[in-house]
Parts: C-alpha cells; sequence; structure tokens
C-alpha cells in the first residue's frame, strides 16, 4: 500500500536520506510501520532554516516538490497564483497513483490537498487537521474554507478527518483524535501532591513552551507575583526559549522575583519530565493550540493544568474537573488558584482525574489507532 502524505512540513536533504521536523517525523514513522511505501508531497529546503530537525528512520519514495508560496505583498501576489496552479497540478498527479492519501492541514498547501482530493472520491483518505476545530473560533478565510471544504460529506468522500476534541454539530467524518508523549511502559505511579499552607510549603508552578507573545509567559509570571504578593510561599520555573526571553528577564529583575521565579531555559524531556511529577501546577496563558501537548503531558504526572479556554482545552480538563480554565484576569484568576489551594482533598482529586484520563491516550493507543485508519476498508 502506498501512502501519500500532502503537507507543509518541509524536507531537507542529508547525506543519509532526508531529515525533517522532529515531532513531525516521530509521528510519521509510526503512519510508515502499516504502509508499503511512503511519498511525501512538500516544500523541500536546502538548510533547515533553524527548525528542529531528525533524521527520517524508514525509507520514503522520492518526494514530489512543491513550492513554498505566501501572500505577503502585492508583488508575491502572481508568484503566489503560479505556485499554487503548479502546486495543485502536481499534487493531482500524485494523487492518481497513491492507495491512501494523507492531508496535513491547516495551511496553504493543506488548502490545495482539500481541493485536489475531492477528484478522488473512491481513494481511502485521511486529514489531520492540527489547528484548532472549534466552529466559533476566529481563524484566517483558507483555515475556515478548509474546514468547510473536510466537513463536507458531498466534496469529501471515504475521508476521516482527525480533530482534537469533540464537538457538537460535527459531521459522520470528522474523529475527535489526539497526540501523545508517552508509552505504557512509561506509566510509573504519580504521588500524591501535598498543600500544607499551615507549613508554608512550597506551591510549585510550571511554564512550559516557546517564550513567544502567543504563549503568554509573561501573564504566567505575573499570576504567580499576585499569589505571592497575597502571602503563598510560591515557586515559578519556566521551561524554553524564544524572542521574549530578554522582556522577560528585564521584568523578573527590574520587580525582584528572582528568589521565586526562574527561567530554565530549553531542557532534555527527562528534565521536564521531573518538573511534571513534582509541580503541583502548568500555567499555558495561550492565544491559540491545537492539542497543547504539554498540558497532556503534566496531567499524565498528576500535574494540574490551569490553562485559556482555546480549541479543545475545555474538554481535555472535563470542563473543570482534571484542571482550571484562566480568563487572563489577575484578580479572577488568582481568587480561582486561592480556591484550589485552600482545599487539599479537592486539589488531589482534580490531580488524580487528570492523570486517569492522561494516561488512556498514550503512544501505544495512539499505534493501534492509526493501523486502522490505514487498514479500513471504507
Amino acid at each position: 500500500m502506498k501512502l501519500l502524505v500532502v503537507s507543509a512540513a518541509p524536507l531537507i536533504p542529508s547525506n543519509n536520506g532526508w531529515m525533517a521536523y522532529g515531532p513531525y517525523v516521530k509521528e510519521m514513522a509510526i503512519w510508515a510501520k502499516h504502509t508499503d511505501t511512503i511519498q511525501f508531497c512538500c516544500p523541500v529546503w536546502e538548510t533547515d532554516r533553524g527548525l528542529l530537525v531528525t533524521q527520517i528512520p524508514f525509507e520514503t519514495v522520492s518526494p514530489v516538490v512543491l513550492k513554498d508560496f505566501n501572500v505577503t505583498s502585492i508583488k508575491a501576489v502572481l508568484h503566489t497564483i503560479i505556485a499554487a496552479v503548479l502546486n495543485l497540478w502536481l499534487i493531482v498527479r500524485a494523487m492518481r497513483k497513491a492507495d491512501h492519501i494523507h492531508l496535513r492541514c491547516p495551511g496553504n498547501i493543506g488548502l490545495l490537498g482539500c481541493v485536489a482530493q475531492i477528484f478522488f472520491p473512491n481513494t481511502p483518505k485521511t486529514a489531520k487537521y492540527a489547528g484548532n476545530w472549534d466552529p466559533k473560533a476566529k481563524q484566517p478565510l483558507s483555515y475556515r474554507i478548509q474546514k468547510w471544504i473536510l466537513s463536507n460529506t458531498f466534496l469529501t468522500r471515504n475521508m476521516k478527518v482527525l480533530v482534537y476534541g469533540e464537538w457538537e454539530g460535527s459531521s459522520k467524518n470528522i474523529k475527535p483524535f489526539f497526540t501523545a508523549s508517552y508509552t505504557e511502559g512509561d506509566k510509573e505511579d504519580v504521588s500524591l501532591r501535598k498543600i500544607i499552607l499551615q507549613d508554608r510549603a512550597v506551591i510549585r508552578f510550571l511554564f512550559v513552551g516557546t517564550l513567544s507573545e502567543g504563549k503568554r509567559p509573561l501573564y504566567a509570571i505575573k499570576l504567580v507575583e499576585s499569589l505571592h504578593a497575597s502571602g503563598y510561599n510560591v515557586h515559578l520555573d519556566l521551561y524554553g526559549d524564544g524572542q521574549q526571553r530578554k522582556l522577560l528577564e528585564t521584568y523578573i529583575a527590574a520587580n525582584n522575583l528572582t528568589d521565586f521565579i526562574v527561567l530554565k531555559g530549553n531542557q532534555l524531556v527527562k528534565t521536564v519530565k521531573k518538573a511534571y511529577q513534582e509541580s503541583h501546577f502548568l500555567l499555558l496563558p495561550s492565544k491559540s493550540e491545537g492539542w497543547p501537548k504539554v498540558v497532556a503531558e503534566a496531567m499524565f504526572w498528576g500535574c494540574v493544568p490551569l490553562s485559556t479556554e482555546i480549541s479543545c482545552v475545555p474538554y481535555m480538563l472535563g470542563h473543570g474537573n482534571r484542571g482550571g480554565i484562566l480568563t487572563l484576569n489577575l484578580e479572577k484568576d488568582s481568587k480561582a488558584v486561592i480556591t484550589l489551594l485552600s482545599n487539599e482533598k479537592s486539589y488531589q482529586k482534580t490531580s488524580m482525574e487528570a492523570s486517569d484520563w492522561s494516561r488512556k491516550y498514550t503512544i501505544d493507543y495512539f499505534e493501534s489507532e492509526i493501523a486502522k485508519l490505514v487498514n479500513s476498508k471504507r
């Protein structure tokens, strides 16, 4: 069985074959296990351009090379039109030879893939929509068009669309899906976090992600700062790096927060895992997410997530039973955290429910679901 993957994720040539974005390679290696051959239909870069890449460990057919395109100026419009038409032709030609078509959406190339697949109603297909599937979310027009085409069972046939979360009113081809970080073998016991306010024990907070405006790490700092000002013995570690690091360093120094707020930078997976295991709360005041892996990872280890109400986060948090929603109002969010801190039994129940839920979604389960999708005779 020949699997064709249509994606904006680039390939980068290496001495031993091809490289691509690390997490993407890890996932596609699972798809490759259940196919005879796999071919990528995507852009090819000469260098990694700073992307965190890894070697593709499985054999691939020579890729169908697409042109990168994006409208950044009036001058670029003509180039975009030409590139889009050429790419559409290349995608259609590649789809004619595929036994199973797999689209990676959203994105410019994902949009072309959505259009091209309409001409192949009998070919088994899957699409992974890695963005926010929330029908009420404000998104670019191209994203909304992709969601409309994929949901339209007249235009899109013989396809399962993998989306994050469960959404009321979804068409029958929409399948709630997930992303996994840990295996069944990773299931160590989760220790109960004790919150003993009387003894002034430290309440540990954690931020994991890019230090960017979109992730709002400054809000995480301000929230912990607010709790400290209210007399709570709190500590925040921030794991990750990014453009806002200097801004955060300046804020921490200017407000004398260095004793209880620490920028850890990028760290090894095992180091972050230990932080999940030892922290009480994960903070994710992000602007946009698909399936936030850090939330699922924190939950796996009983670290209670506090996140903005974006994408499938309310679904992941059981609408409050497995974590808390941040409103981005410091006063309200501080009071909500204090309420959690005031009842240790309630906190521990939330922690264990978070862990029990997250531990269903392992890499082993992920692979079994992929195998069903690839081998199903729809």
